[in-house]
């Protein structure tokens, strides 16, 4: 049986008003950010598409972002922790995952540059060691070419990625001749 004061216009009890488009705007925002983490960006990409007016998202945004409830920097700075501890994501990757997320260019720049490079190559030489592990038996040129693969597509620069896999094909006590890539 339907709500009467839902047809008469006025809110039921723990429901938004519906025609008052800041307390719309402001539970939308409060519900995707119940469930994760979300940028300013995706938040104001979200009331638009729910036909929310651009000053009313302003409004609302801003709001948030002063009591904290907002907060790109420390999205930016969590999201970078995260994705390169359990995905094995290296900066470019980590990058561009931000804007992507619509992080301005000088917080996602900062974020990265949090990574140490020391950590990133470690990350990069675990990855490459597992990978090796998982096709022992295979050719090299494979092997080589599988992990250059993966590497790149997990954002790490191409000259620390061949050099780790020549450093572990030698480990190995591989004698495939990789030639150097600054001799290129």
């Amino acid at each position: 049986m339907p709500d009467p004061h839902s047809e008469s216009g006025s809110p039921a009890e723990g429901e938004h008003d519906e025609y008052d488009p800041e307390a719309r705007a402001r539970v939308l925002c409060l519900r995707m950010l119940a469930t994760a983490p979300r940028t300013r960006a995706q938040l104001a990409e979200a009331l638009q598409r729910r036909g929310i007016d651009d000053r009313v998202a302003e409004t609302v945004l801003g709001r948030f972002s002063e009591v904290g409830l907002i907060d790109d920097e420390a999205f930016a700075a969590a999201w970078v922790e995260s994705r390169h501890t359990g995905r094995g994501l290296g900066r470019r990757a980590l990058a561009a995952e931000l804007r992507r997320r619509g992080v301005a260019a000088e917080t996602v720049q900062a974020a990265v540059d949090d990574l140490s490079a020391d950590r990133e190559e470690q990350t990069a030489r675990e990855l490459v060691r597992r990978k090796l592990a998982a096709t022992r038996g295979k050719d090299d040129a494979v092997r080589v070419r599988r992990v250059m693969g993966m590497l790149a597509r997990r954002g790490f620069p191409g000259g620390t990625a061949y050099r780790l896999v020549r450093e572990e094909l030698e480990a190995e006590g591989s004698d495939l001749e990789l030639p150097d890539p600054d001799l290129s």
